[in-house]
């Protein structure tokens, strides 16, 4: 295995890392200790807004577009997402968008959200 199979999952909330699902917060900033990770090897950053998880109210665009421009390895922005809308916004900061709570209640929700986001314009590769 090489670095791209090297996933670190950081978990954030006000541009600070949390630690233990998020009650803990640590003196570091997100972005420079995804810059960090990626220089002791990582190959992807998953990008967790706290704050957002669950809420289905958007991505926190500007932590993870802070954390893209820190790093040059893809970031996976996680924590919001509730419409196609915000998944075409993070992958505007992002290489990829992490889906969770927006599928819980309705997994057929995944076919559909591929179909708007293709109408958007954002380039789906074909589900196998």
């Amino acid at each position: 295995f090489g670095s791209q199979a090297v996933v670190v999952a950081i978990d954030t909330a006000g541009g600070r890392v949390k630690t233990r699902a998020g009650p803990t917060e640590t003196p570091r900033e997100t972005a420079e200790w995804a810059h960090e990770a990626e220089e002791r090897g990582a190959g992807e950053i998953l990008l967790t807004s706290i704050d957002a998880d669950g809420t289905r109210e958007g991505y926190d665009l500007d932590i993870t577009a802070a954390v893209a421009q820190a790093v040059s390895i893809p970031v996976i922005a996680s924590g919001g997402a509730g419409s196609a809308a915000h998944v075409a916004d993070a992958l505007r900061v992002a290489q990829a968008a992490l889906l969770a709570s927006i599928l819980h209640e309705d997994p057929e929700r995944l076919t559909s959200l591929r179909g708007e986001l293709r109408e958007m314009g954002v380039p789906i590769r074909d589900a196998a």
